[in-house]
């Protein structure tokens, strides 16, 4: 027994090439992600600093009037700011509740066969183009119900944008909440069950409290999405910037300008531009920003289990 320890070594017997190569691959892709993160940067970054030499910051950061392609154009991004928050809260507020709620009932009430049905149609939502939902808010929406009920509506409205988008990240929200909530261990369902819990103070007060991290992650990604998002604003909410926060008007936000600007025919180097990048810059900024926050909720809330 002992001759046969002493003759044992922990070390490999030959190279594993196979296991270095993967290393090497999974290498590779961390740092072409990083690269490809520095090199979105730079190329914001550069064109920024041209354009505030010319534009104050202070200018450009609480201007009132966005008017970048007159002739005597103003700076000032709060309108494109403001239509960016009211659009993204109108979303939220429609994805949010339904997302969890979606979530909820795929992990504590359906039964598996349910699940395996429910599930992937939700994810459909998913996979449909940005520009039929834009459309679909546009010619059906607006038309067909919100002019009924609000006769006084625009055409163009950032209500019917904000709607539309909120169903489109419905299926982000609730997927990944959903798998934060089937992670949690079926011990805790079973101790708060054996505790005489019903099946919805079990879920409230136990899953998704020890879920809250994964939820967390789940919002956030959500409203980055919203944030984001730039053919349905395009085509719903119109390209007019207005310094609003009533729903029912014609909005502009931060995306929906860079796609508009830069499909046009600017100059390349003059002012109107460089504003692409500036405002690209700020949206960058205020969803890193975003993100930071998030991942320190996540960390604050994080639960592990053996």
């Amino acid at each position: 027994m002992s001759e046969t320890a002493e003759g044992l070594s922990l070390r490999q017997s030959r190279p594993r090439y196979g296991e270095k190569i993967i290393r090497s691959i999974l290498a590779l892709a961390a740092f072409v992600s990083i690269f490809t993160t520095f090199g979105i940067v730079v190329s914001l970054l550069i064109p920024s600093i041209e354009f505030f030499l010319e534009v104050p910051i202070t200018d450009f950061l609480f201007g009132t009037v966005w008017t970048p392609l007159f002739k005597n154009g103003e700076f000032g991004v709060i309108p494109l700011l403001s239509g960016t928050i009211v659009i993204t809260l109108i979303a939220i507020a429609v994805a949010i509740p339904l997302g969890l709620g979606a979530s909820i009932y795929l992990s504590e009430y359906a039964s598996d066969r349910v699940r395996k049905v429910l599930k992937p149609t939700l994810e459909v939502l998913a996979g449909i183009p940005t520009v039929v939902f834009g459309f679909f808010a546009l010619e059906f929406l607006t038309q067909a119900i919100l002019i009924k009920i609000f006769p006084e509506i625009e055409v163009f409205n950032a209500l019917s944008a904000g709607l539309i988008m909120g169903v489109m990240i419905i299926p982000t929200i609730a997927s990944l909440s959903e798998d934060a909530m089937a992670a949690v261990p079926s011990g805790l369902r079973d101790g708060a069950y054996a505790l005489g819990s019903s099946k919805r103070q079990t879920a409230m007060k136990v899953v998704m409290p020890a879920a809250l991290s994964g939820i967390v992650a789940a919002f956030v990604l959500g409203i980055s999405r919203a944030i984001g998002e730039t053919m349905i604003v395009t085509i719903a909410a119109g390209l007019q910037p207005q310094l609003s926060f009533n729903p029912l008007m014609g909005m502009q936000t931060m995306t929906s300008y860079i796609a508009a600007a830069g499909s046009g025919d600017l100059a390349t180097g003059s002012i109107e531009y460089k504003s692409i990048f500036a405002v690209g810059m700020l949206l960058f900024l205020l969803t890193f920003i975003m993100n930071i926050f998030s991942i320190r909720l996540v960390r604050r809330f994080r639960q592990a289990y053996q």
